[in-house]
C-alpha cells in the first residue's frame, strides 16, 4: 500500500519537527530553516516530499560513494536479504564477511592483515584506541596510557573519540569526561605560521610533534591522525611529508600510529585510501562512511600481525580484545560493501573521478577564484573547500556571528543545491560517478549562491 495516498494531508515537516533532534544543528534554528524530509533519491540527487530536486554534492555526509540508489548495489543488499540478514559475530561467521576480507586485504596498505568490524566511525576509533593500549599492556609497556593527537582533528564523538580530537566545538563541554592527552600543533597550511605553502615548505610546523615525542613519547601509546585531509577542520589539506615524518617519529619511539580513513578512505582524494599519497603503512587503520557507498552503517579497524598476536594466547590469561557490537559484521553491509569494491575497481571509477576532479577544480576557479572573499579554493581528488574571508589580503575571518556559510547554504538549499557548510568554509564532497555536466551545473548554483550573500 502507498503510504502517501493512504495519508494524503500530513504534513511531514510539522511530524519531523514534533519528534526528531537532529544531529550537529541548533534545533531553534528549524523555526526559520526546517530540516528537508526526503522521500527518495537516484544518482546524485534527493527528492523532498513535494518532488523538489537537490543535488547532493556532499555525498550525504561524505558517505555515498557511488549514487543514491544504485541498481547493483540494490541488488546484491536485496540477494542478501534472503540469504542472511544478520547472525552474533562472535562464535559465528558467514561468507559476505569473509569475502569482504578477501577483496579488501590485498588494496591495504602493507602489513594490514586483521580486520575487526563494527558498526560506525567512532566505534572503529575507540577499537583502535582500545586495542593500542591493550597491545602495550600485554607487550610490557603498561605506562603507556597516553595518546598523541593533532590540533583541529576530529575522530567521532564517542567520549573517547572525542578525546583524541582537537575541536572545542565538538568537546569543549565534555572535558570534565575526557582522557587527558596530547595534543600538538600543526596542519593550517592556509594561515601557516612560517608563512610557507604546500608547495614551499619542509613541514616546518612538525617541530611541535617532535617537541611533544620529546616529552612524552614514552608513555604514548599511539598518534591517531586524519591523513593529508582533515575534515571537520575544514577540509584541510597537508604535505605527505608530514606523514612521512610521523611514521619515523612513531618508529623511534616505539608508539603505534592509527591512521583514521573514515572519511578520507574509499577514493576521496584520488587513491583508495589517503595514507597511500605519502607511501607508508600505519599500525592501524580505521574505515567506514565510503566502505559501504553510504547504505548501511559499518567500520573496521585493521591491524597488523604483530598487534593481532599479543591478544593470542589460551583463554585464562585473559588477553582476548573484548569490544564487541550487536551488528558487528552484519552480511547485509558486507554485501554493500562488496558491491562497492567491485564496482570500483571493474568501472575504473578512481581513474574517471580523477579526470572529472581537475575539470571540477577548474569551473571553481573560473567561477570563484577571484571573488573579493575568497581566501582559498584548496582540493584532493574530487573534494574543493572553498574559505570565505572578510579580508583577502590579510586572510581575516568574518565575525562567526553573521554566519555567512550557513547563510550560503540557505540560499543554495533554496536552488537545489546541498551545500552545508563549515563555519565559512563551503565544500564539494561529491560522489565518485560525479560527470563533468552536474559539476558544471553545482558550480553554477554555488556561485550564484555565494554572490546571493556576498555580492560579486
Amino acid at each position: 500500500m502507498d503510504e502517501k495516498q493512504t495519508w494524503p494531508d500530513i504534513d511531514w515537516e510539522k511530524e519531523d519537527e514534533k519528534y526528531i533532534w537532529h544531529p550537529a544543528q541548533q534545533m531553534k534554528d528549524a523555526e526559520v530553516f526546517p530540516p528537508v524530509v526526503i522521500d527518495h533519491a537516484e544518482g546524485l540527487y534527493l527528492y523532498d516530499t513535494k518532488g523538489k530536486a537537490y543535488l547532493d554534492i556532499i555525498s550525504s555526509w561524505w558517505c555515498n560513494l557511488l549514487g543514491h540508489c544504485n541498481p547493483e548495489i540494490n541488488e546484491a543488499v536485496k540477494k542478501q536479504v534472503d540469504e542472511l540478514e544478520h547472525v552474533i559475530f562472535t562464535n559465528f561467521s558467514h561468507r559476505p564477511a569473509i569475502e569482504l576480507c578477501r577483496e579488501l586485504a590485498p588494496l591495504l596498505p602493507e602489513g594490514l592483515c586483521r580486520f575487526s568490524f563494527h558498526d560506525n566511525g567512532s566505534s572503529a576509533v575507540e577499537a583502535a584506541l582500545k586495542m593500542a593500549f591493550q597491545y602495550h599492556y600485554q607487550t610490557g609497556h603498561p605506562e603507556r596510557q597516553r595518546f598523541m593527537c593533532l590540533a583541529d582533528s576530529y575522530h567521532g564523538e564517542t567520549i573517547g573519540a572525542l578525546s583524541v580530537g582537537g575541536m572545542d566545538m565538538y568537546a569543549k563541554i565534555y572535558q570534565p569526561m575526557m582522557m587527558h592527552n596530547i595534543h600538538f600543533d600543526g596542519l593550517d597550511c592556509f594561515r601557516c605560521p612560517y608563512g610557507k605553502t604546500r608547495d614551499t615548505c619542509a613541514c616546518e610546523c612538525f617541530e611541535s610533534a617532535e617537541q611533544a615525542f620529546e616529552t612524552y613519547g614514552k608513555q604514548t601509546a599511539a598518534v591517531i591522525v586524519e591523513p593529508i585531509l582533515q575534515g571537520a577542520a575544514g577540509m584541510r589539506i597537508y604535505p605527505a611529508e608530514y606523514l612521512r615524518k610521523l611514521r619515523k617519529l612513531c618508529d623511534a619511539y616505539g608508539v603505534l600510529l592509527i591512521d583514521d580513513e573514515i572519511a578520507a578512505g574509499f577514493g576521496r582524494t584520488g587513491k583508495l585510501f589517503a595514507i597511500e599519497h605519502a607511501g607508508i603503512s600505519p599500525d592501524i587503520l580505521c574505515t567506514s562512511k565510503g566502505l559501504t557507498g553510504g547504505y548501511l552503517p559499518m567500520s573496521i579497524t585493521i591491524t597488523t600481525d604483530r598487534i593481532y598476536n599479543a591478544f593470542y594466547d589460551d583463554y585464562g590469561t585473559h588477553k582476548a580484545f573484548v569490544h564487541s557490537h550487536t551488528y558487528a559484521g552484519n552480511p547485509i553491509g558486507c554485501a554493500a560493501a562488496l558491491a562497492v569494491l567491485r564496482i570500483l575497481k571493474r568501472d575504473h571509477i578512481l581513474e574517471k573521478a580523477a579526470e572529472v576532479g581537475v575539470y571540477l577544480h577548474e569551473e571553481l576557479e573560473k567561477a570563484l577564484g577571484g571573488h573579493p572573499n575568497m581566501g582559498e579554493i584548496r582540493h584532493i581528488g574530487l573534494i574543493n573547500a572553498m574559505e570565505l574571508v572578510e579580508d583577502r589580503k590579510t586572510k581575516k575571518p568574518f565575525d562567526p556571528k553573521r554566519r555567512i556559510g550557513w547563510q550560503i547554504f540557505r540560499r543554495a538549499m533554496a536552488r537545489g543545491l546541498v551545500l552545508r557548510p563549515m563555519g565559512d568554509v563551503i565544500y564539494f564532497n561529491p560522489p565518485l560517478t560525479l560527470d563533468k555536466e552536474t559539476a558544471k551545473k553545482a558550480v553554477d548554483l554555488c556561485r550564484e549562491s555565494v554572490e546571493d550573500v556576498l555580492g560579486k
